[in-house]
């Protein structure tokens, strides 16, 4: 179910629902990391290639685990 929100009253309402436990409101807006990816990719000139982010991720372990 999909509801838009006219007025900023009904989402007080909703709001005040959601506190009395009748009913759960998810953000389905919000998907998280992979939009956020998405939304980096779009603006990217070129994405990286696999190996350059296994590098990366290889090199920052390596550094956080040496300390220890």
């Amino acid at each position: 179910m999909r509801i838009e929100i006219l007025n900023p009253k009904a989402a007080k309402l909703l709001e005040d629902l959601a506190a009395l436990k009748l009913i759960a409101i998810q953000d389905t807006s919000i998907n998280g990391f992979a939009d956020v990816l998405k939304k980096l990719r779009t603006k990217a000139t070129s994405a990286p290639f696999l190996k350059e982010i296994t590098s990366e991720v290889e090199s920052v372990r390596s550094k956080r685990y040496a300390k220890n």
